[in-house]
């Protein structure tokens, strides 16, 4: 295994390995500091360090320099992490309060108990998540695929992908219950 070591600090600090453990417990607590400071919830805190871990190691195993200052280059990457998390949290909670608003009827009626309305309600509900999403999106929010795309932050085909299935199952579904 390819060792590295790296010096901390200025003029001769403390040589330690880097693919060993690249934080000491200091440095640990101040990541964990960061992303607490940040709003990440104490659960998600562990996997935070890790990250942080994890990065400090892809940069020396890419051959790039350890930082001069592993614990400020540590809280930057924590601080940068916690910024993460609100964004992918922000974009969960949007999506699901379009999905929510999605299934409340505008009109509420007795034509939402037909039975094509249930065979269809019934045939999303047995669809894997990430198919039943981007039909959600595409079908009832009326979102373009490249907007899907952009807002689930994946490639256009994959959604085109997850569309063709998720149809192909909703449709066998409606045949196999004799509804269409």
């Amino acid at each position: 295994m390819l060792r590295r070591k790296a010096r901390r600090g200025q003029g001769g600090g403390v040589v330690r390995d880097v693919l060993d453990d690249p934080l000491d417990a200091a440095q640990e607590r101040r990541v964990r500091a960061v992303l607490a400071l940040g709003g990440v919830p104490q659960a998600d805190l562990p996997d935070g360090v890790q990250q942080v871990r994890l990065r400090l190691l892809e940069r020396a195993a890419s051959g790039r320099e350890a930082p001069r200052d592993v614990s400020a280059w540590a809280a930057v990457v924590a601080s940068n992490l916690a910024m993460d998390w609100h964004r992918a949290k922000k974009r969960q909670e949007r999506l699901g309060e379009r999905l929510a608003a999605l299934r409340e009827p505008a009109h509420p009626s007795g034509e939402d108990t037909s039975l094509l309305s249930l065979a269809v309600a019934q045939g999303l509900d047995e669809l894997p998540d990430a198919q039943r999403q981007v039909l959600v999106l595409r079908f009832y929010a009326d979102l373009p695929v490249r907007g899907i795309a952009e807002e689930l932050g994946i490639p256009e085909g994959t959604v085109k992908s997850r569309l063709h299935t998720a149809v192909r199952a909703l449709r066998a579904r409606l045949h196999e219950d004799e509804v269409v």
